[in-house]
């Protein structure tokens, strides 16, 4: 049987399809996903959940012409297949191949790009309104998760929505799901909705009649009908409050169903919403059982759902959780909080074994940040633990609400540095940068496992603003032992002793400094190498002793270079009137594109190599 899937490129191609077609075309389309992702790793089970919905959207509306704006983009697969990229999706999240997100630089179908949650709503009221400002008449399609609709930013917007523009659609794609389950209030209200036993046999007798009567101009009366309706059985539709016809709830699998309600979106006379139901891994058994773990994945065996294998020893994330665990134990004052990332942070057990003394605030980081301070001022040690790229949200709130009023909240970053194949809006290089200058905050980085614990210890000891940062993955393996050490505050630990070279290397690049030292010593030049530990404070006392016989300063980051901790060395040693050189090495001062990070680290020098070029250049120009 001819696929359908082989003569559908772009969205024209689906004009003439009819709903068998689409049906069938949906079934080969999550077979390429699964395939693709296969392969090449990436984001399943959202995307497996929006293939109905992307398909009619493409056949209902007109892209580029028509503006569709995808929230995170996680989801945004089936997009790409049917927007004249089918050919690429080999290339998905590998260097120099297709984003796993959307990218204005990469189509002209991607009208805006996204890799954080809660900003399409905002950007497609920007769009609606430049729209009606520029006399223009294309569709606006914001396509929402039913995590996002929670989040700060989606209800700023919405509360701004009908001031702004009488033309804007939203997609409220409700499958339950953020990458961990949804919390909060807002996800009981749609839960609520999806489940209203009344109303849902009301709405599906009178769509049942109306199917069978293909009511074509009729479909508006139909609709008019339903919101009259929803009034007795619903008490308050929310969206309603806030100036949006509501329709829904609508099957996300369902074609006829969805192709209707398209078309009553796109000839709405005022902002709309269409609140519809998917199911997260729809089409893989294993992404359906199992939707929070088939967020992401590395590649698999599509046949037995089988990796390839688990680490042989606990990553960063785990040691972290676990080292928390063990410390709320033996202090009943110690919490813990995410923002919709148990499981990713590390904390499932810890939610677990402590039910009452952990919080997901969902996606609402600043909420996180500030809820955290709160707990801080009454008294309690919290730990907020968050990916570092998401960290970004909560400068404000570190700033002004933690540091400022010297609040003993933990911050720990996770992913800090570059993470690979997510790219750019996932790579946690800014951190540093944004916050080795505020006042009264400890800012720390472990070289190993056994040195994370230890920080974890010092941060609850020194009762301040804490940031520890630790990177994706796997470290070198060091065990953690059963006792831990509390670190004295601002000293770096020497790891091999030098003179005329000196190699500050944060957490993990000292495998790199190691490999650099190594090469330079066959050309006898020793190079010392600093685990510096503390980003801030600074160990300024070493720094001036080593200062008085070195020649130049090698400072190596898993962050941006541009302002960041051989900015922080640089600044000191030259106040202090070194003489010599001060090489830093770290991500280039423009976006990390995606990619392997040992592909990322060779294409922009953060190489042992390069380090040993560096010196041997750096001590011949010193000497001149």
């Amino acid at each position: 049987m001819k696929k359908i899937l082989d003569k559908v490129n772009r969205p024209g191609d689906l004009e003439a399809l009819d709903v068998k077609e689409l049906i069938q075309l949906s079934g080969e389309v999550r077979e390429f996903i699964i395939d693709s992702v296969s392969k090449t790793g990436g984001h399943l089970a959202a995307n497996l959940g929006v293939v109905e919905l992307t398909i009619a959207l493409l056949k209902t509306f007109h892209p580029p012409e028509d503006k569709i704006i995808w929230d995170v983009s996680h989801q945004c697969y089936t997009y790409k297949i049917l927007t004249e990229r089918k050919d690429r999706m080999h290339t998905l999240r590998q260097r120099g191949g297709l984003s796993g997100f959307l990218k204005r630089e990469e189509s002209p179908y991607d009208a805006f790009g996204a890799g954080h949650a809660g900003t399409a709503l905002s950007a497609a009221l920007g769009m609606a309104a430049a729209r009606d400002r520029m006399g223009g008449d294309e569709h606006v399609v914001a396509i929402i998760g039913d995590a996002a609709a929670g989040c700060g930013p989606s209800l700023e917007a919405l509360n701004n929505l009908a001031d702004v523009t009488r033309r804007l659609i939203v997609i409220l794609n409700d499958n339950e799901m953020s990458i961990s389950e949804n919390v909060g209030a807002m996800s009981r209200y749609l839960g609520g909705l999806l489940a209203n036993p009344r109303y849902n046999r009301w709405k599906k007798s009178v769509e049942s009649v109306a199917t069978k009567m293909h009511m074509g101009w009729l479909r508006s009366v139909y609709y008019r009908i339903e919101e009259a309706v929803k009034s007795l059985f619903l008490s308050s539709v929310m969206f309603e409050e806030f100036g949006l016809r509501y329709v829904g709830p609508i099957d996300g699998h369902d074609f006829d169903k969805l192709l209707d309600a398209m078309k009553i979106a796109r000839d709405s006379d005022r902002p709309i919403v269409l609140h519809v139901s998917t199911q997260k891994g729809k089409g893989y058994s294993y992404a359906e059982e199992q939707p929070a773990k088939w967020h992401g994945t590395s590649c698999f065996e599509v046949s037995s759902g089988q990796g390839n294998g688990k680490a042989k020893v606990p990553s960063y994330s785990s040691v972290f959780g676990s080292t928390i665990e063990q410390l709320a134990e033996a202090d009943d004052r110690i919490v813990a909080i995410t923002a919709a990332m148990c499981d990713g942070t590390g904390l499932s057990r810890f939610a677990k074994r402590f039910p009452e003394r952990f919080f997901d605030v969902g996606i609402s980081e600043e909420h996180g940040a500030l809820f955290s301070a709160g707990l801080a001022a009454k008294g309690l040690r919290p730990v907020f633990a968050v990916y570092s790229t998401f960290s970004q949200r909560v400068v404000d709130c570190i700033i002004h609400d933690i540091c400022l009023q010297k609040l003993p909240v933990i911050m720990c970053l996770d992913r800090a540095g570059a993470v690979g194949d997510d790219g750019p809006t996932h790579h946690g290089v800014f951190d540093i940068v944004l916050y080795r200058s505020v006042p009264d905050l400890i800012m720390m980085q472990p070289k190993d496992e056994a040195e994370l614990a230890n920080m974890l210890v010092t941060a609850f000891a020194a009762e301040k603003p804490v940031i520890i940062r630790y990177p994706r993955g796997t470290g070198p393996g060091t065990p953690v032992p059963e006792k831990t050490d509390i670190l004295e505050i601002g000293k770096a630990e020497v790891l091999k002793s030098g003179h005329a070279v000196q190699i500050w290397a944060l957490g993990d690049m000292i495998p790199i400094a190691e490999e650099a030292a190594g090469i330079l010593a066959k050309k006898n030049i020793e190079a010392g190498i600093v685990n510096p530990r503390f980003i801030r404070p600074l160990d300024t006392d070493l720094l001036k002793k080593q200062a008085a016989d070195a020649r130049v300063f090698i400072t190596m980051e898993n962050g941006a270079v541009a302002g960041g901790f051989g900015s922080s060395i640089q600044e000191f040693l030259a106040s202090s009137g070194f003489g010599g050189r001060v090489i830093p090495f770290g991500w280039p001062d423009r976006f990390v594109p995606h990619g392997s990070v040992d592909i990322l680290r060779k294409d922009f020098g953060l190489t042992a190599k390069s380090v040993a070029n560096a010196v041997e250049a750096g001590l011949s120009q010193n000497s001149a």
